[in-house]
């Protein structure tokens, strides 16, 4: 830990770099005013009731710093553009034409950046409208059409100044922008929290028996996670020797790493949009307007709402429902191989091997040694999905093991992400400073 002090010492100490940390601190406070703007036609003691839940609703509140649940401006967070972005990712393997364009170099994918800003306008209007559907059947939004109009505009362009803030850090900054915002979105929600479970000890609701099952718990997870992240399997690499002219390349060997979690988080938040589709669809369902006209097909009120509340039940993952708890945990494990399977191709990485001159001893080149990478990905992503799904579901069994439901970051996906931002952004300060020939802090 000492080392680590002293390498982030020196690492403020350098002017460029330390202009960069700053930077990234102001951001943040950027980020933090522009969460606590609010926005009207709320009925906060509704909406108060309406998270009381908890729920997959209460881990979206997470991701955007509590801006949520305070209805700010911020409300709709950074996932509008990551998922724009991953639906153009998933297209560039698909369409052929896409994928021609990102290989044209810097215009091309230039081309696909700004598509990708159109369509996170797109789905920030849909999202925000579902939105204040959602809550307007819940009876938490009671304002006028033109709340409405003016809100959805407002936490659209809320989106994509997040999207401007996450970009600006990545050039400007140290680290990943996008990751660095929903991190500092779990984060700035930490104190409020600890303030919460300290109330509850105060009071004797909780004991520091409690408290203790809950440190270990949130030491053993964040152990686990930085083990799994940093895991991979190295494939060694064996390169022939080529003469051209009077000069000879290759004869080295290398290897080819593999990580065992090579989706990240990404399956959690595709399994989470999933989840949230049948609940958000029976909330919206479950509004008067909607209600009464079902009612005028002589069908009895209290049987479409209760069909509605068993729908809603039976999809929110919980202590109290093992089956939507086993559901998402399947649902992680599926996003897990799906994603690693268009992000990672083997018979490019094949190819590309051979044209190289490289091959893996004892595996013929070409399609041996796709299939030999293919099976190889395949054992460990075994590991690494059920990893995530296991992270994933913890957040909602944590709170009922150690009798605190106030600490929401202790075990489930915000640790993972809190852990994974760290991680990269300390390895970024690292590469930092090994350029200007210092000792790092992770060395």
């Amino acid at each position: 830990m000492k080392e680590r002090l002293a390498g982030l010492a020196t690492a403020m100490r350098l002017p460029d770099v330390r202009k960069r940390i700053l930077f990234v601190f102001a951001m943040f406070a950027v980020y933090v005013f522009c969460a606590h703007i609010p926005l009207p036609g709320i009925d906060r003691e509704q909406l108060k009731k309406f998270f009381e839940g908890g729920g997959l609703m209460e881990l979206l509140n997470v991701f955007v710093g509590g801006s949520l649940k305070r209805f700010s401006i911020l409300s709709l967070g950074i996932m509008p553009y990551i998922n724009a972005s991953i639906i153009f990712q998933l297209l560039v393997m698909a369409i052929p034409s896409l994928e021609e364009l990102q290989k044209e170099g810097e215009w091309g994918q230039r081309k696909i950046q700004a598509w990708t800003r159109y369509l996170t306008v797109a789905l920030a209007v849909l999202q925000g409208a579902g939105m204040l559907a959602m809550f307007r059947g819940w009876n938490a939004f009671i304002g006028t059409r033109f709340d409405a109009i003016f809100a959805i505009l407002m936490m659209t362009a809320g989106s994509m100044f997040l999207m401007y803030i996450g970009n600006r850090i990545t050039e400007r900054g140290i680290g990943q922008g996008v990751s660095l915002i929903i991190f500092v979105g779990i984060i700035v929600s930490l104190p409020q929290q600890a303030a919460q479970t300290y109330k509850l000890l105060q009071g004797r609701e909780i004991t520091i028996a409690n408290i203790a099952l809950l440190l270990a718990i949130f030491l053993a997870t964040v152990y686990f996670i930085v083990k799994v992240q940093q895991a991979e399997r190295k494939i060694p690499v064996q390169y022939t020797k080529r003469v051209k002219g009077n000069r000879i390349y290759g004869g080295q060997s290398s290897f080819l790493p593999l990580r065992v979690n090579q989706a990240g988080v990404i399956p959690i938040i595709f399994a989470i949009s999933v989840s949230m589709f049948p609940a958000t669809i029976a909330q919206f369902l479950g509004s008067s307007a909607v209600v009464n006209f079902v009612s005028r097909m002589h069908i009895s009120e209290d049987a479409v709402r209760n069909a509605i509340n068993a729908l809603i039940h039976y999809t929110q993952p919980g202590v109290n429902n093992h089956f939507a708890s086993f559901l998402y945990f399947v649902l992680v494990i599926l996003f897990t191989y799906f994603y690693t399977a268009v992000t990672f191709n083997p018979e490019q990485i094949a190819e590309n091997l051979q044209k190289n001159g490289g091959a893996i001893p004892g595996i013929r080149p070409g399609e041996r040694t796709r299939d030999y990478l293919d099976k190889i990905l395949y054992r460990i992503t075994l590991a690494g999905a059920l990893f995530l799904g296991v992270i994933a579901i913890m957040q909602y069994y944590v709170g009922p093991i150690t009798g605190v439901r106030t600490f929401g970051l202790v075990g489930g996906t915000s640790l993972l992400i809190v852990v994974g931002v760290a991680l990269d952004t300390m390895q970024q300060i690292e590469a930092q400073l090994l350029m200007r020939q210092y000792r790092g802090f992770l060395s």
